[in-house]
């Protein structure tokens, strides 16, 4: 099996994200609920964000495959210009064209 990225890690990264995601949510709605008619502190309460490990192992299999087709074309691209490593305008040329394919 090819390695690929700490189980732990991927669900810190995506913990963190919900964190900074719920705290803009909660932000916004307090200066929403000052402007609606109802009282404050009225607004639905946000359910904890989880994934379970298979979700989790998934997003690592998945973030790797994306890294490792990242590099492959940008390695194919300074290839073609003579190069023996990748710099950061070969990864630039070959982004928007993986992300439409992912």
């Amino acid at each position: 099996m090819e390695e690929t990225f700490d189980p732990d890690l991927i669900h810190a990264i995506f913990k963190l994200i919900w964190r900074r995601k719920a705290l803009e949510r909660e932000k916004n709605e307090g200066i929403d609920t000052m402007d609606a008619e109802g009282a404050p502190g009225t607004a639905k309460k946000a359910r904890p964000t989880s994934a379970n490990a298979t979700a989790v192992k998934l997003s690592c299999e998945l973030l790797r495959i994306f890294i490792t087709e990242a590099i492959q074309r940008a390695a194919a691209i300074a290839e073609t210009e003579g190069l023996n490593h990748i710099e950061g305008t070969h990864l630039e040329r070959i982004l928007p064209q993986l992300l439409l394919d992912f």
